[in-house]
């Protein structure tokens, strides 16, 4: 969305969108701008009225504000004159088929009003919803082969990093650049003890050479490693050759337009860098359309009819349940259906690109101006079929020796959790890995104390079992005594619950219950702030009934009134929630 202005939506006759949902009901970050100017109040209700159009949600059913992007939009656009094609369409990837369970019957249905509506612009429904297998058009782009680099090969590892993902299809809309920072960690130390199950690391990122920038409350996103036998192992598997050189372009003679990101740096790089840096062979399962394509090159007669199967109507749970339900890489697809060879061109597009990840800092840069420090649990998980998985990020992390040759590339993003003044009063509230940002505000908040005065500072946090998972025990502590920031002296305090550690659950949400004398005080304050981070599931919904409940049974202000006023103070941005899934 962020690709179309706006302001031309009007002249449009006929559009879809497609939306999905970040945190608590948030729009994604391609949508932001898009959705603020569709709520100028400026705009009439018969502002789209020449527009037909249709909305289609990617959720999951599992958090509280299932699709709001998507029906807000639908609302909105209705709102505005528009009519719509056909109902909005709500995936939910707590489906057994994923959101292609709803996908499917939507586009069904979609295409049969389009041709109902306009049938000589679009394709006959029997394409749309039957296409030929026997014919396959082209890759949208195209590879360029040389037999040596046309230049000395790049020494700057920065440099050969945008070079590879700027001419990456899947990557062409990020535009990212060079990473700002090639860090080197200096610090693993695992925080969990004892025999919790879980992995959680403390990581310090340092530049050696000069301060970095940044505020506390901002994002690091790191680009990671893939294992480097399963680069080899993708290549030998497609048949390619992994020293020779590349340049990829849109499909035809000329290149793409000057100025677009995919045609920014068209010197060659090795394949197998290319491959490395941009495609997700190791850990991201394919799409269904993999799949299809993968049935034009099928040369084995049984692996032909499996993969048409896969992507018949039919097949759809059955594809969802080998797939994503176990997690498969496309690596493992190709293995498995060893008469397919695809050409390259087809696994550039069609393979999912290597994201970054994104950490929230847990560190400030007035107490660590040449480190940013992480707080990050390393993902496993075992699959329907009992097979493990492991998160790519966080397990690269976790093996990268301290001190040894590792280099991090690195970008620094705003997080949605600004940095307050000093004289801001707090309530911090994170369980488990969601206390990374507030180590970092408490931080900040004791380096700023000793040259000013400071507002006082709640903090709640929440986890399992005090000897296992108690998660910068000392630090939180430490702040808590005598005229810490964290002091009961200085107005503030530290409330921890753990909930296994008695017969009867206790969540941080009881603390703030309990406190409920303190938590009142402080959010009577004309400047009080609050700040959530931490898992996007229930914790959010929860976290938001105790603070309601405090208000009205300790506050005595009627139900109404705080929710409204709730809702005023994330609208003003002084209850912000930052969560992860």
């Amino acid at each position: 969305m962020d690709s179309f202005n706006p302001s031309c939506l009007p002249a449009e006759t006929y559009a879809v969108f497609v939306v999905s949902t970040m945190g608590q009901g948030d729009p994604p970050d391609p949508m932001k701008d898009f959705w603020k100017y569709l709520r100028r109040k400026h705009l009439g209700a018969q502002w789209l009225e020449r527009l037909h159009y249709a909305v289609f949600g990617l959720g999951d059913s599992s958090y509280a504000k299932y699709n709001f992007p998507a029906i807000m939009l639908d609302q909105r656009l209705f709102d505005l004159g528009a009519d719509r094609i056909i109902q909005k369409g709500l995936g939910n990837d707590q489906d057994n088929s994923g959101c292609e369970g709803a996908l499917d019957p939507w586009l069904q249905s979609l295409w049969k009003s389009l041709n109902q509506k306009n049938s000589s612009l679009l394709p006959r429904i029997s394409d749309a919803t039957h296409p030929n297998l026997n014919t396959l058009g082209d890759a949208k782009v195209e590879v360029i082969y040389y037999s040596a680099p046309q230049d000395a090969a790049i020494s700057d590892p920065k440099m050969l990093i945008e070079r590879s993902r700027s001419m990456s299809p899947a990557l062409k809309c990020h535009n990212e650049g060079e990473p700002q920072f090639m860090l080197q960690m200096v610090t693993n130390q695992c925080l969990t003890k004892g025999n919790s199950d879980r992995d959680v690391r403390h990581f310090e990122l340092e530049d050696r050479c000069s301060p970095i920038s940044y505020q506390v409350g901002d994002v690091l996103e790191i680009l990671p490693s893939q294992n480097p036998s399963a680069v080899d192992n993708f290549i030998k598997r497609c048949k390619l050759d992994p020293e020779c050189y590349i340049t990829i372009q849109a499909k035809g003679g000329d290149k793409l337009s000057k100025g677009s990101p995919m045609n920014s740096f068209m010197d060659p790089v090795k394949l197998k860098t290319f491959v490395a840096l941009t495609m997700d062979v190791t850990s991201a399962s394919p799409r269904r359309y993999f799949f299809e394509v993968m049935s034009y090159f099928a040369t084995d007669e049984n692996e032909k009819e499996k993969l048409q199967y896969f992507t018949s109507p039919e097949g759809r749970n059955d594809m969802y349940s080998y797939n994503q339900k176990e997690n498969r890489n496309v690596l493992e697809v190709l293995q498995e259906f060893p008469s397919v060879h695809m050409p390259f061109e087809w696994l550039v597009q069609l393979t999912p690109p290597l994201k970054k990840r994104a950490f929230s800092i847990s560190s400030s840069p007035l107490v660590h101006p040449n480190q940013i420090h992480l707080t990050v649990s390393i993902v496993s998980w075992h699959t329907p079929l009992k097979r493990t998985r492991q998160g790519l990020c966080s397990t690269w992390l976790a093996g990268l020796c301290p001190d040894e040759e590792n280099i991090i590339p690195c970008w620094i993003q705003r997080g949605s959790l600004p940095p307050p003044r000093p004289s801001i009063p707090l309530v911090l509230i994170g369980p488990g890995t969601g206390c990374a940002p507030f180590r970092a505000f408490v931080e900040e908040r004791a380096a700023q104390s000793v040259a000013e005065p400071t507002a006082p500072v709640l903090f709640f946090f929440g986890c399992r079992n005090q000897d296992s998972d108690f998660l910068y025990k000392e630090f939180w502590l430490s702040h808590a005594q005598e005229q810490g920031v964290l002091s009961l002296k200085k107005g503030g305090g530290f409330f921890a619950a753990f909930s296994r550690d008695q017969p009867q659950k206790v969540y941080l949400q009881d603390k703030i219950r309990e406190q409920a004398g303190r938590v009142l005080n402080m959010l009577c304050s004309e400047e009080a702030m609050i700040y959530v981070a931490g898992s996007s599931t229930r914790m959010p919904a929860d976290v938001s009934a105790a603070l309601e409940q405090v208000l009205c049974q300790q506050g005595g202000f009627p139900k109404k009134d705080v929710e409204g006023w709730l809702t005023k103070l994330k609208m003003g941005g002084r209850f912000i929630i930052e969560t992860w899934s």
